[in-house]
């Protein structure tokens, strides 16, 4: 069998040869949209094309790792003691050897933890999810490290051994989990922490996710919200410490560096298909933002 199909996820072809990871918790062999295991019980699916992309959220403890990962548009090297957070529909590319890491993973579908939660916007409150300023893979100490690998130990004793409660059990500890995650990530790039005000932030979020490649700038979402961009922006500023176009921009940015990097579009039809007026707006978009020229970005990315 398969690696792929240890975990029950089986690729499907994108028009771009991109094969989109569907998680199949009847393949999987358990009961929830939900699973954890260490490298040396299942082995990941790292291998098994050049890219793809999954339909949920990944979450991986290296104790030992080697060689690189692109992911977002970024290049990220990995190494031992590291946590990366992978959002859904990132589109990834990995050079690794598979007998140089060793790590734990857990892998759930939003939808695990919404039957639960009544707050549609939970991960998004999460900082470290779709998240395209700041890195989501960073150095743990082994001692803290360990304290969250105990957790997803908790989970997997009742993954493998579900009785009538598990369900309530295995959510409470994924919810702990994240949260304290979140304290962590929270505390390690000094971001803001205030309680919320209202939903504004979040729901923004959710709906650049959901439609960067058609409306970039930040009126059209305050319209779609229903709200003033004087407001948006406080509550953005507010939630997540910058504001509500640099928010947008960074999101653009990931998509404009995905498609120069896992597709085989020029940069006049990346531009068409951002809505950028020509390309020549893009260039100086991506120039202001990064400090390269995408010929520059290009040349260090894959070297």
């Amino acid at each position: 069998m398969k690696s792929k199909d240890l975990l029950g996820i089986f690729p499907d072809k994108t028009a771009e040869q991109i094969s989109l990871l569907k998680y199949s918790k009847t393949s999987c062999g358990v009961d929830f949209l939900l699973n954890i295991a260490d490298s040396t019980e299942k082995r990941g699916w790292f291998d098994i094309d050049t890219r793809y992309k999954t339909d949920f959220f990944e979450f991986y403890f290296f104790r030992k790792a080697a060689g690189y990962l692109l992911l977002g548009g970024k290049k990220i090297e990995l190494h031992d003691q590291m946590v990366l957070i992978i959002s859904p529909y990132q589109q990834q590319e990995w050079h690794v050897e598979m007998d140089q890491l060793t790590y734990r993973f857990l892998v759930f579908q939003e939808e695990f933890i919404n039957q639960f939660l009544s707050d549609k916007y939970f991960m998004y409150r999460l900082q470290y999810c779709f998240q395209n300023d700041l890195p989501t893979c960073f150095s743990m100490e082994e001692e803290q490290m360990e304290s969250f690998v105990a957790l997803l130990r908790q989970i997997q004793q009742e993954l493998r051994n579900p009785i009538a409660d598990s369900y309530h059990l295995i959510v409470a500890y994924l919810y702990q989990f994240l949260l304290l995650l979140n304290r962590f990530y929270t505390h390690l790039f000094h971001l803001p922490s205030a309680l919320p005000l209202n939903n504004h932030a979040y729901q923004y979020k959710q709906l650049l996710e959901k439609n960067i490649c058609q409306k970039i700038r930040v009126n059209d979402y305050a319209e779609m919200m229903g709200v003033s961009r004087v407001s948006l922006n406080k509550a953005v500023m507010r939630e997540f410490g910058v504001s509500a176009a640099h928010l947008l921009k960074q999101r653009l940015l990931q998509e404009v560096k995905n498609d120069l990097l896992f597709t085989n579009l020029s940069v006049k039809e990346i531009a068409f298909r951002l809505h950028f007026s020509e390309p020549n707006h893009l260039m100086r978009f991506f120039k202001q933002q990064t400090g390269q020229t995408i010929s520059e970005f290009l040349k260090e990315t894959k070297s």
